[in-house]
């Protein structure tokens, strides 16, 4: 039986091979490694991609969102309103800075955090509001930067799982004061291992952020910070040139597999995505949600067709935040019991997608699963 992987990023660079091997070898005859002009680069073709003035490449998407609070002033005893339905590493970059990252529920329908319910997390010691454009499709931001600025609170985008995302026509990443973005390989764009980058049209924080990533300084052995070691490496910046020329490409063939799954999943009794009208997601994830949903992942790997839980603990249910054990976050919770991640990549063809959708629907329909009583 034919197996489908979660994501095959071998046969995804396939195409590119030759790129990217002209890229290393680039790179490793020059002799240029950290801070060169392959970093310089990409920074520009970057930040143009995404409709903005500066791109800062860092260390890894984590870093992005640690160096862009420091660079706000974000510090101990001040609040900053997280998505309570999102990877851990938006709460941790709030922590490292010795902030209280304040949870709020999501959506249920695009899972994103919910508008409405910023406004009643906000207090005197709130300093900024950190929207996840979570599985590829962009958070609803007009309605948050419009609670941010009544406030006088910071939009910073976790634009991680959105490269190429629009909301209302703009690029994600483009949408707030300052957004963060993650080259991991299994991302849209992603590197050959770990990398990052800010976004921004603040000069000022474009700055800082240049300075914080690189040890408090500008100017060799001149340190006008205490910053951090968070660079974007020659060797990735180099490859990332070379995706980011295919990103369109595989952003529109994972909207095609998209539509493909929701139609041939349209009958099943499941819970598929919703895309509002102002969304124009990029599809990081494929995301269905079921109360069979631990049944059917099993049933799935047994049929050798791999698939993902984003995310079965919640940030609040982690034991690195036992302090958060009395929080009340019913919604973020039940999407923890139910979601489940479909194969997603570009490199899928059509009849591996038909497989998993007719291998779903079939499951569903002669109801092979037992109860979870969930």
């Amino acid at each position: 039986m034919k197996s489908v992987p979660f994501l095959d990023l071998v046969r995804l660079h396939q195409p590119i091979r030759e790129q990217l091997d002209a890229a290393y070898h680039r790179v490793v005859d020059s002799g240029w490694f950290i801070m060169g002009p392959e970093l310089e680069a990409f920074e520009a073709e970057f930040a143009q991609y995404c409709e903005v003035k500066h791109c800062i490449g860092v260390g890894n998407g984590l870093e992005a969102l640690h160096l862009l609070l420091r660079a706000y002033g974000v510090g101990p005893g001040d609040e900053v309103i997280v998505p309570s339905n999102t990877f851990i590493a938006t709460w941790l970059a709030v922590t490292q800075c010795g902030a209280t990252p304040v949870p709020v529920e999501p959506n249920i329908d695009t899972h994103n955090i919910d508008p409405a319910l910023i406004a009643n997390a906000i207090t005197s010691r709130t300093r900024a509001v950190i929207p996840v454009h979570l599985y590829g499709q962009p958070a609803d931001m007009d309605p948050i930067n419009a609670v941010a600025a009544k406030h006088g609170i910071v939009v910073i985008e976790d634009a991680a799982q959105a490269q190429g995302a629009r909301y209302k026509g703009r690029r994600a990443g483009s949408l707030g004061h300052a957004a963060a973005t993650s080259f991991y390989p299994g991302k849209n764009l992603g590197a050959l291992g770990d990398g990052g980058a800010v976004l921004t049209n603040d000069d000022s924080i474009a700055e800082k952020v240049k300075q914080l990533r690189n040890y408090g300084s500008t100017v060799k052995y001149q340190h006008y910070i205490t910053g951090y070691n968070s660079r974007l490496d020659e060797l990735q910046a180099a490859f990332l040139r070379v995706k980011l020329t295919a990103l369109d490409d595989w952003n529109a063939r994972r909207v095609e597999i998209a539509a493909q799954y929701s139609k041939l999943l349209a009958s099943a009794n499941i819970d598929l995505p919703r895309v509002p009208e102002y969304a124009e997601p990029v599809w990081h994830l494929f995301v269905i949600r079921t109360k069979q949903r631990n049944a059917l992942k099993l049933h799935l790997e047994q049929i050798g067709v791999s698939t993902v839980i984003h995310y079965p603990i919640p940030p609040h249910r982690q034991a690195c935040y036992q302090g958060f054990e009395g929080y009340s976050l019913p919604l973020s919770e039940i999407l923890a019991a139910e979601v489940l991640s479909l194969p997603m990549s570009p490199s899928m063809t059509t009849e591996e997608v038909e497989l998993v959708g007719h291998k779903i629907s079939t499951f569903i329909e002669k109801k092979i699963y037992v109860n979870e009583g969930a």
